[in-house]
């Protein structure tokens, strides 16, 4: 992404466009124009063909793009050409409820283990997984390949967390605690601030 400067907010409509290009092959849509795509996701016809444009363009003139094609092109780029391993952090009511969402592991995302401090939740099993005490983390981190690390702990118990990932093999971080976190350079963090999301919505709401 650095060699090809590709801006970040081009990456971040990605997702989008892999999401509903599955949707049109689950409706047996075979190829589609970046006009008709700009109806159906959002995005002008301009602003697709220059994202696509970054990585190839994958379109033909006066035929559009094939769905299918630009799929797995998308998912390529997306780096869902293979699994991961994954570990949550935290196994309360959000742990729980991202354990129990299926579409990750399609995608590739495979949940190998979750951890917790309260004892009446270590020893649980949630959907086939069960959680470990934090005492065993780096153990099981280092002997399991795990590559990314999803933070569902309190505000408090985030940053220690984090520490603890920083210094074992693990390169990612889907961090939903409501707090920004202090990871190393080598470290990529994506943060889901819930408590941030709704109050946006709550300014729109006041706006109209």
């Amino acid at each position: 992404m650095k060699e090809k400067n590709i801006s970040l907010a081009v990456i971040r409509r990605l997702p989008k466009y892999h999401r509903y290009l599955k949707e049109m092959l689950d409706n047996d849509i075979k190829r589609i124009s970046s006009k008709e795509l700009s109806k159906v996701i959002g995005f002008t016809a301009s602003q697709i063909r220059q994202d696509l444009n970054n990585f190839g363009g994958f379109g033909q003139q006066g035929y559009g793009y094939n769905v299918e094609d630009l799929y797995e092109e998308i998912g390529k780029i997306l780096g869902l050409t293979r699994d991961y391993n994954v570990i949550i952090v935290g196994a309360g009511n959000l742990g729980q409820a991202l354990a129990n969402y299926s579409s990750f592991g399609r995608l590739g995302f495979k949940l190998k283990a979750m951890f917790d401090i309260n004892p009446k939740i270590v020893g649980l099993t949630i959907k086939d997984i069960q959680v470990l005490d934090m005492d065993t983390f780096e153990t099981f981190v280092n002997e399991n390949n795990v590559e990314i690390v999803y933070i569902c702990t309190n505000r408090d118990g985030a940053q220690d967390v984090a520490d603890r990932i920083s210094k074992t093999n693990v390169k990612a971080i889907w961090n939903f605690a409501p707090v920004d976190l202090k990871v190393p350079e080598d470290v990529v963090v994506e943060n889901v601030h819930l408590i941030d999301n709704l109050l946006t919505l709550s300014y729109f709401l006041k706006e109209n």
